[in-house]
């Protein structure tokens, strides 16, 4: 099984210089991989920045992370992951972030463990197996 690592996790890496490799040292036959979901939120974080100098410090971060991870696209199976995960959450009144919900779903399509630091949101996804990262 491979893991899907969210962007919390690499959100706190950039800012508080967190080592990645502690958390995949003995885990190297585990592939890892990175939603496009969480690309986007990350190019995000370059977008918000307040100076030029802060902004060259965070692209270069991002693009360093894109170029060490495939990222993983949405198709029209996880569309239907997505589909049936937010339905059923929506049923009990336990939605999460859209974000979130793709990614969750992006994990369950593919059968992947999701490493976040954002464990209160993803627990409530039956199936899903989170570890917390941060």
């Amino acid at each position: 099984m491979g893991i899907l690592i969210d962007s919390s996790v690499f959100i706190n890496v950039g800012r508080s210089g967190m080592d990645l490799s502690t958390r995949i040292r003995g885990r190297e036959e585990e592939a890892t991989f990175l939603s496009v979901v969480s690309a986007s939120e990350l190019l995000d974080g370059v977008h918000r920045a307040r100076t030029p100098k802060q902004r060259a410090k965070r692209l270069a971060f991002v693009e360093g992370v894109l170029a060490a991870l495939p990222t993983i696209e949405i198709d029209v199976a996880t569309a239907r992951s997505h589909a049936q995960l937010w339905a059923e959450l929506s049923l009990h009144g336990m939605r999460i972030g859209v974000n979130d919900s793709w990614i969750a779903a992006t994990c369950l399509t593919h059968g992947l463990r999701l490493a976040t630091g954002n464990v209160r949101e993803f627990e409530r996804i039956p199936g899903l197996e989170v570890e917390k990262w941060i």
